[in-house]
């Protein structure tokens, strides 16, 4: 090819005066379009893969929530109780003895401390002497009324013997007064006669009256009796409340737990309802969560909880629903709101739902009341209460134009 012949771009390269400086020749023209990534096979791929997953895990997730998602009610605002016992005395005085210390297991009867008992014991004495004199005040009154009953026995065979001796007089005077009138008899002997009448008849009213006051000393007996027996019963009774005391004197524990909160010490004056410790049931322990009351719509006793505690990261222990709480808990507050009064603002309510907690002994041995948790119930088992509602509630829609045509 000759000189004439060459690209005139490149004549003017070669001409272009030299700045001293090294690198590629300058190109005053446009550079070339660079190539869309969307045209590599290799990202396309890669774009519909992760789109394709995307969308399945969008669908599996939908699916989910469907189907179990929006059937699972949570909440932070749940806190682990239990049933704790208050250790208090029914009688006053110093304590000789303790016999836990704090933070202990025990079990049920086992001996807490000790009062000292012997003002209590001094007082059982003094009633177990009264019912032995009660006792013999009912001997007495028992011997009183036999011999009232003999005295009585007495006066009914003297009534018996003056009676027959009245009818014999009363005879000896039918028989002489009509001979004394017709004067075969002398009036003497006649007046003798009525005289042993008379006489007859004294002694049989006496009797009588010897009787009515036998009676109405046995009957003065008897009530002696009773009243000796109501008095031993009432000494009984003194009895076992001083009994009761002495016992009381010794606190044991009622159930089995640990002991909490324990401030007693020997020697210290203690009144009666007094708290001097706790004895809590670690084994006993449930849960105690505040759903909102939007999340109470489909929860029900017996359904299944997940339960999360804070002082066991990553572990799942398992509940079942107890009971929910026939009110809010602002129903129960000391003081319960006043909505009627002033401005009033929509404030969402708590419902308290009882959790019983299903944990092993290991578990139970990091678990006390107080300590936070994340609960999960599952209330796809009352799915259809919803619709069953929303039923009822068409039911009775169509039911009341009945009921106001009705006259």
């Amino acid at each position: 090819m000759s000189t004439h012949d060459q690209d005139p771009t490149q004549t003017q390269r070669q001409a272009a005066p030299d700045d001293g400086r090294d690198g590629p020749a300058q190109d005053d023209g446009k550079q070339p379009d660079k190539p869309s990534p969307l045209k590599n096979p290799k990202v396309k791929w890669t774009l519909l893969l992760i789109g394709l997953a995307v969308v399945v895990g969008l669908v599996v997730w939908l699916i989910y929530y469907l189907t179990t998602g929006r059937y699972l009610q949570e909440t932070n605002n749940a806190y682990l109780q239990a049933d704790s016992v208050a250790v208090a005395p029914r009688v006053n005085g110093y304590v000789t003895a303790v016999f836990v210390g704090d933070n202990q297991t025990v079990k049920a009867g086992q001996p807490l401390l000790q009062i000292d008992e012997r003002t209590y014991r001094a007082t059982l004495q003094q009633a177990q002497a009264a019912i032995a004199v009660r006792q013999a005040d009912i001997a007495a009154a028992q011997a009183a009324l036999q011999a009232q009953r003999a005295t009585l026995l007495q006066a009914r065979t003297q009534v018996s013997a003056a009676a027959a001796s009245l009818r014999f007089a009363q005879g000896e005077a039918k028989r002489f007064g009509p001979l004394a009138a017709s004067g075969a008899d002398t009036h003497e002997h006649y007046e003798s006669i009525v005289h042993d009448r008379d006489r007859a008849q004294a002694q049989f009213d006496a009797a009588k009256a010897q009787v009515a006051a036998a009676e109405s000393q046995l009957q003065g007996a008897s009530a002696q009796l009773d009243q000796a027996r109501a008095g031993l019963t009432q000494a009984q009774a003194d009895a076992d409340q001083a009994q009761v005391a002495v016992e009381d004197t010794r606190l044991t524990a009622r159930i089995d737990g640990r002991i909490g909160d324990k401030t007693v010490q020997v020697g210290q004056f203690v009144a009666a309802g007094t708290r001097l410790m706790s004895v809590v049931p670690v084994d006993a322990l449930y849960l105690s969560a505040n759903f909102k009351e939007t999340q109470v719509g489909l929860m029900r006793p017996g359904q299944p909880a997940r339960i999360e505690v804070d002082a066991l990261s990553g572990v799942e222990l398992d509940g079942v629903v107890e009971s929910i709480a026939p009110g809010t808990g602002s129903q129960f507050a000391l003081l319960p709101p006043e909505n009627a009064t002033g401005n009033f603002t929509k404030v969402v309510q708590r419902v308290p739902v009882r959790i019983r907690l299903k944990a092993g002994a290991e578990a139970r041995k990091v678990l006390v009341p107080g300590m936070s948790v994340t609960v999960t119930v599952d209330t796809r088992a009352a799915k259809d209460a919803k619709d069953r509602v929303q039923q009822e509630s068409e039911q009775g829609q169509a039911a009341a134009p009945h009921r106001e045509a009705a006259p």
